[in-house]
């Protein structure tokens, strides 16, 4: 058993953090305050290999693996939760299932304009009244020629605004519930795809977060993705390893809001000392860094489970679950250490207690992923 990072994953940490340091972190109050991610910083982004991470490098991406994705959303996300999400929902909820269910001709055409960033991918799941009950999905398509026509609404969808590829959950007949979802591979610029809205958030304000009308979108036959009727599983095992990147962006955050913390700590005096003498601050940074350690853990582990094609869904839900509860817990002790500062906008602490609260919600609540992870325990499945 070897907990040590290889030489490669330990040199794309270095580089990342580096590239982080000089490009991310000055623009991450920006990015919250103006509620979008500047195109100069996505083109950067791209020229890093940031959004094809683990896509061959015969479609146009790093050819790395799923260790080294969480590794770039666990750096980026220490610097903004919005920009960690970008590269986590584009790479885990549209790359992926192209990558996974897609035919060879699919991924030909779609994955090397996403691996390089010039579409940005997304994913249509969530609507009014289908949140975690992705069987109660209402969008619905039909056949008509050599298309489908999809007619429905979703909200909620992170980087839509974007407008690139996204992946379409809709239902063929809505009395079959789960085994009447198919998914497709849907250009958002397609005549009847109408934004609705896009939200103004808490937190992770770079990103858009959008409400959309699909009216009478017509989809080639073939960019459905997988079989028909292959939707249910296609959005499950599209959610399962989206986990692992919300685990890895609520890591981040949580070990951003405590490194602030830390060094806050060190240079704040009260009573003639720093407060790190005062055994009361001790305990936070103690209980702070146990918790985020146990949370690395989790995540390494479900990303090597996947890169090893291994059953993962219990231990990504555990990820996402642990390590998100880690990040809200994180940055409330670091709004407290940092004290009437970390009230305001400029230590930064304040904004990552706001990021970290949607990981808590998204790719399944957390109540949820209970639910997995008990399912997990009582059926050996």
């Amino acid at each position: 058993m070897d907990f040590e990072l290889s030489q490669e994953h330990k040199m794309l940490q270095s580089s990342v953090r580096t590239f982080v340091e000089k490009e991310v972190k000055p623009l991450a109050i920006e990015i919250d305050e103006k509620h979008a991610i500047p195109p100069e910083l996505v083109k950067k982004l791209c020229g890093m290999g940031m959004f094809g991470t683990y896509l061959p490098e015969a479609y146009g991406g790093a050819g790395m693996d799923i260790l080294s994705y969480v590794i770039v959303v666990e750096e980026v996300s220490k610097a903004c939760g919005s920009t960690g999400v970008l590269i986590s929902a584009h790479t885990s909820l549209a790359c992926d299932p192209i990558l996974q269910f897609g035919t060879e001709e699919q991924k030909k055409k779609y994955l090397p304009p996403l691996a390089c960033g010039e579409r940005i991918g997304c994913l249509l799941l969530t609507e009014p009244g289908a949140g975690s009950d992705v069987a109660g999905i209402a969008t619905t398509y039909r056949a008509d020629g050599d298309a489908f026509v999809i007619n429905g609404s979703k909200l909620f969808i992170t980087n839509g605004g974007s407008l690139g590829i996204g992946i379409v959950v809709a239902s063929k007949d809505r009395a079959l519930k789960h085994k009447g979802l198919s998914a497709f591979i849907v250009d958002l610029q397609s005549p009847g795809v109408v934004i609705l809205k896009n939200e103004s958030k808490l937190g992770i304000r770079g990103t858009s977060t959008t409400s959309f009308a699909l009216d009478n979108v017509r989809v080639p036959k073939e960019n459905l993705l997988g079989e028909e009727t292959q939707g249910f599983k296609i959005a499950m095992e599209t959610l399962n390893g989206g986990r692992i990147g919300i685990a890895a962006q609520a890591l981040g955050i949580a070990e951003g809001a405590f490194e602030r913390a830390l060094a806050y700590s060190k240079e704040r005096e009260q009573f003639g000392h720093p407060i790190s003498e005062l055994q009361a601050i001790q305990f936070k940074l103690a209980d702070m860094f146990t918790r985020i350690e146990t949370s690395r853990l989790i995540v390494y582990r479900a990303a090597w489970l996947k890169d090893q094609h291994k059953p993962f869904a219990a231990e990504s839900a555990m990820a996402k679950m642990h390590a998100s509860e880690t990040a809200s817990f994180v940055t409330d002790e670091a709004i407290q250490i940092h004290g009437g500062y970390g009230y305001v906008t400029e230590y930064e602490v304040e904004r990552m207690y706001r990021d970290a609260r949607i990981t808590r919600i998204y790719e399944g609540t957390n109540e949820v992923q209970r639910l997995v992870i008990a399912r997990a325990l009582l059926t050996g499945k």
